[in-house]
């Protein structure tokens, strides 16, 4: 581990230590204007990464002491059985020191203003496969507002239906069955899918969907690429992360790549509550039902392209309420780059400036700046309170 440069997470605040996510696990020093990452530890479903984690911490704090700028907070995420989480309240209680728990998707787009030493309003989209909210559902395709220590989530995609909880991210077609639901059509689901996992399976489904049985909602991005791959046929079943996302790139890609003629898809429109609406994109892209590979490349495409100005105008229509100069990108959806350069582009065309993190990618990756950002803006206006509150104290001291 060796000091990087970087931009300060922020001009007066002490040394955060940041334990990262539960997926891609990396920890951050933040002292002054230095951060210092740990080694990548992988997935914290792993032993042997959990205790690399713990060991990096302990080597970080320990650094943070002999510089003679000893940690003050640590940073970890909201959801509180990550072992990373654990980890940081154990050490918290040891040291005598706060813990500051850091919401998934805040912490992703604090992790591009760090990066870009930015201290300015931003409307951030953040777009993943999961992440703990605030209000304890699943999160993952969201609009935000930051400043400072100050945010709002001022919108979300349209939630779909985990069903069978965390079996649905392992498993596109239970999407698709979802989606399915979703746009109304629910009892069309052991017939559309029995063929291809069995009759049984689908029509418990069918039952789990209908009766809201095991059925958490998610808002999450991820889920919604799964259920358009599954849709196209693209990938049914999962055993590496993202697999059914990168199918549907891969297919986009092609048919871009070949200039074929693409499908006229409906673009998504937030609804009154905030929420970007992508059941109609879904259903049409479901109804096609193209019966060639380039058929269904060009509609893997037009669902892109699509999904990406229904993402530009939901950001612009936030950007009329909210005034910002730029909006920054962020989570693993953005790996993508058929949505992430179409986005980019759409954004920038109407005098957006665009910003991303690119040391340690979009994803879970380079959390850890952000939770450590996150932490010290909220430490800093928590002292700046104090101060304020100690001289009004003074001020109305009675003169003896």
């Amino acid at each position: 581990m060796s000091p990087q440069p970087a931009a300060p997470c922020h001009r007066t605040v002490p040394t955060v230590l940041a334990l990262g996510a539960w997926l891609k696990n990396r920890a951050c020093l933040c002292q002054g204007s230095q951060v210092q990452w740990s080694a990548a530890h992988g997935d914290l479903s792993d032993p042997a990464a959990c205790a690399a984690l713990r060991q990096s911490a302990l080597e970080l704090i320990e650094r943070a002491h002999l510089a003679g700028a000893p940690v003050a907070a640590l940073a970890h995420d909201l959801h509180p059985d990550f072992y990373s989480s654990q980890l940081a309240l154990e050490l918290a209680d040891e040291l005598g020191l706060p813990a500051v728990a850091v919401q998934h998707h805040r912490a992703h787009i604090g992790a591009v203003l760090a990066a870009h030493g930015l201290d300015e309003p931003v409307l951030g989209l953040a777009l993943d496969g999961f992440g703990l909210g605030d209000d304890a559902s699943a999160w993952g395709g969201e609009l935000l507002w930051l400043h400072g220590p100050h945010w709002q989530r001022l919108g979300h995609l349209q939630p779909l239906a985990l069903p069978g909880g965390d079996r649905a991210a392992r498993q596109p077609w239970r999407m698709a069955a979802s989606a399915l639901h979703a746009c109304g059509h629910g009892e069309q689901i052991a017939a559309r899918w029995g063929a291809a996992v069995g009759a049984p399976q689908a029509a418990l489904l069918q039952q789990m969907l209908a009766r809201q049985l095991n059925c958490p909602p998610s808002s999450s991005a991820g889920r919604w690429f799964d259920a358009a791959a599954a849709a196209l046929g693209l990938c049914l079943q999962q055993d590496d992360e993202a697999q059914a996302a990168v199918a549907l790139e891969q297919a986009a890609q092609r048919a871009l790549d070949g200039g074929m003629a693409l499908p006229d898809l409906p673009t998504p429109l937030p609804d009154a509550q905030g929420r970007l609406d992508l059941r109609p994109l879904w259903l049409a892209l479901h109804q096609a039902a193209p019966t060639t590979a380039a058929a269904t490349d060009a509609l893997a495409a037009a669902f892109h392209l699509r999904l990406a100005d229904g993402l530009a105008d939901w950001v612009l229509q936030a950007r009329r309420q909210r005034p910002v100069r730029g909006v920054a990108l962020a989570g693993g959806c953005f790996y993508n780059a058929i949505l992430r350069q179409r986005l980019s582009e759409r954004l920038q065309e109407a005098g957006l400036q665009v910003w991303l993190q690119t040391e340690h990618g979009c994803g879970d990756a380079g959390l850890a700046l952000g939770q450590a950002w996150v932490a010290a803006q909220e430490h800093a206006a928590a002292t700046a309170a104090q101060v304020q509150r100690l001289e009004t104290t003074k001020e109305n001291e009675p003169c003896v």
